[in-house]
């Protein structure tokens, strides 16, 4: 195999970098770009730091549309916008999604106990993915595919790997972002059941600070 050359520079020299287990990852290609993993973050600081290929913009909070804009401006790389589905349903979650595809958004992120009549409502009105989050076993695949669901995106802890297989082995040709877990052994277990691509939980900027400042004390 051909050595790929690298340049870093010295201001971007101490850049956030994915796991490498994650670069096993067959990917999921979204409007000509190949998709391996995904940074879980709405921190813009992170964002434009990271080597990640896109970004899960799915926070715990009602969904703000100044929120979505300002990621999807500021990031480098392309942004998947959670628009609800749990606290926030309905005519609402349609008019997030409008509107995020309307910014610019690759994708959007439905929580996983959004009904599927809101799943196809969106489908009729936007011409990006849509990614169901997929929380348990017992959550209406079928029901999801049939209202328009585009992608799955897996969140059961650590039983992730685990749905993962058993979403595979059903439905082979779904596509599947899952998370990654605590660790390399947890990445590579979730790509061997079958992950398409990775989300992946970077350091706090207030973790990545505690070492910088430690390092300054000792210059």
């Amino acid at each position: 195999m051909q050595k790929v050359p690298e340049y870093s520079g010295v201001l971007r020299s101490h850049m956030i970098e994915i796991p490498e287990p994650i670069y096993k990852c067959g990917g999921i290609r979204i409007f000509g770009r190949l998709i391996r993993s995904l940074v879980f973050s709405t921190d813009i600081a992170i964002i434009r730091n990271i080597n990640a290929d896109a970004v899960i913009a799915v926070y715990p909070f009602t969904p703000q549309p100044i929120i979505s804009h300002a990621l999807i401006m500021a990031s480098d790389i392309p942004v998947l916008c959670g628009v609800g589905g749990g606290t926030t349903t309905g005519r609402r979650v349609v008019q997030l999604a409008t509107d995020a595809e309307f910014q610019g958004a690759f994708g959007v992120v439905v929580n996983s106990p959004t009904p599927n009549t809101t799943i196809k409502d969106v489908k009729e009105v936007i011409d990006i993915p849509i990614i169901v989050t997929v929380a348990r076993e017992t959550d209406d695949i079928i029901g999801r595919l049939e209202s328009g669901a585009t992608i799955f995106n897996v969140s059961a802890a650590a039983r992730t790997p685990w749905l993962v297989e058993k979403l595979r082995k059903d439905f082979p040709e779904i596509a599947i972002i899952a998370t990654g877990g605590p660790n390399n052994q947890s990445i590579e277990d979730t790509i061997n059941a079958g992950a398409n691509a990775i989300t992946w939980t970077p350091p706090t900027t207030g973790e990545i600070f505690k070492t910088m400042m430690e390092k300054y004390r000792n210059l």
